[in-house]
């Protein structure tokens, strides 16, 4: 997956002229590996993080690998954790415009930073 992601996605038009972001690769990369290595601790920050009966297995693919990543970057990043939670509330507004999703989003990383690094707050 990462490897198509890499070859067809970066810069790849999307829909109607709207091209996709080159982006940083090597950060992409970064994230994704973190990811992978953190992913237990990732995934059990995001169920606290849940409502009791709700855990991360059930929840949206796409939300589920948004939560991955900015665990990982919660985790093993020192970008300031406000910043963590405002990119990738943009990247689900992206995703998902007209939901509620977004709002959801802030409020299961703003739980999951403060788990991650309490110091911050």
């Amino acid at each position: 997956m990462r490897r198509e992601f890499l070859s067809h996605r970066f810069g790849a038009e999307i829909d109607d002229g709207i091209e996709m972001e080159e982006g940083d690769i090597d950060l992409f990369r970064e994230t994704l590996e973190d990811a992978v290595t953190w992913q237990a601790k990732i995934d059990q920050m995001t169920d606290r993080a849940l409502v009791a009966r709700w855990k991360i297995d059930r929840i949206d693919p796409t939300l589920r690998a948004l939560f991955r990543a900015a665990g990982a970057e919660l985790v093993a990043s020192d970008t300031p954790p406000r910043v963590v939670i405002m990119e990738f509330v943009d990247i689900a507004k992206s995703f998902y415009p007209e939901g509620r999703e977004p709002k959801f989003v802030n409020a299961v990383l703003d739980h999951m930073a403060r788990e991650a690094r309490p110091e911050a707050f």
